[in-house]
This record gives C-alpha cells, structure tokens and sequence, in this order.
C-alpha cells in the first residue's frame, strides 16, 4: 500500500496501483511518467508500492513548455501552435517519455486543475499512453470545476485505468 500518499487518496486507487505494479513487475515490465497538471503524482503513488519499485523507470515534471523541450524533446514548434493542454501535446509527452527512458509503457498528462484563465476549461485533462511495441492512446476528460485536488486524482484514477487496460 503507498504510505506517503495514503492520507490524500483513497484506498481504491492505493490498492489499484499495487496491483497494477506488480502486474508489471510479474510480466518484466517498466513504466515511466510524464506528468503536467498532476505535479509528479503517478510517479509518487506507483513508487510508493512495496516489492514492486524495480516496474516503475523514471518520472519527469514538465510543467512549463521549456521543460518539455528539454526533458522530453518536444518540439517547440508543436509546443507554440498548440495549446499545451491537448490531444498532440499530452501524445507527444508520453512518446518522448518512453524515448528518454528504458520504460515498456509511458504515460504522458496534461490539462487545467484548476482554473487557468479566460478560454480555458477547469478540469479538462488529455491523457496519452504509448507502448513500445504498440500504438498510443488517448483519452480526453472533462471533469469540471471540482477543484485542483479531485481533478488530480480523478486523472490518477484514470490513468491506472489506462494501465490496466494496457495489460489487457
């Protein structure tokens, strides 16, 4: 069970990601995360599962759009004709994640926590998992105004989901 997050998220998601983790450790499988509007969450709550940290690659924060050039070699072309929070963008995060890293599965999130000023949606998040034997997904969310915290871990919730499916 995670114990660092375990006072801020529910035991669903704490019990969800300990199988999820070792799911992947029992296939020799790795992930790694590129986090936005999350803050380094996912990354936090799959490394916080014991016996299991030997599934998770690597974790990168890229909050602003330099750190995902950088980081994540996101062209900053994509980056300047797009808005940050989209389909392309949240592709383009878990595709340079999982070619900066050794990982099997990386997911990359992107999206509005809480508000962002005029012309942008509170709670939309887009989520991408890309695989490297595979295709990258999408999911695009609209979770509402229901404040920063329940937007980050609805997006947890759904990225495990995407896990899971992925292990499918």
């Amino acid at each position: 069970m995670s114990e660092t997050l375990k006072p801020a998220l529910p035991d669903h998601l704490d019990e969800q990601a300990e199988r999820l983790m070792h799911r992947l450790c029992d296939r020799g499988l790795t992930i790694a995360t590129a986090e936005s509007c999350t803050g380094g969450m996912l990354a936090a709550l799959l490394t916080d599962i014991e016996g299991a940290g030997h599934g998770f690659d690597r974790g990168f924060v890229t909050y602003t759009k330099q750190s995902k050039t950088e980081l994540l070699g996101i062209e900053p072309s994509l980056l300047d004709h797009n808005d940050a929070v989209s389909e392309l963008v949240s592709r383009a995060m878990a595709e340079g994640a999982l070619k900066r890293s050794d990982a099997d599965i990386a997911l990359g999130i992107t999206g509005f926590a809480g508000p962002a000023g005029d012309g942008c949606e509170e709670g939309l998040v887009h989520m991408a998992l890309a695989r490297r034997d595979g295709q990258t997904t999408h999911l695009e969310k609209h979770f509402g105004a229901v404040g920063r915290g329940e937007v980050r871990v609805k997006s947890l919730k759904t990225m495990l989901e995407m896990i899971e499916e992925a292990l499918d």
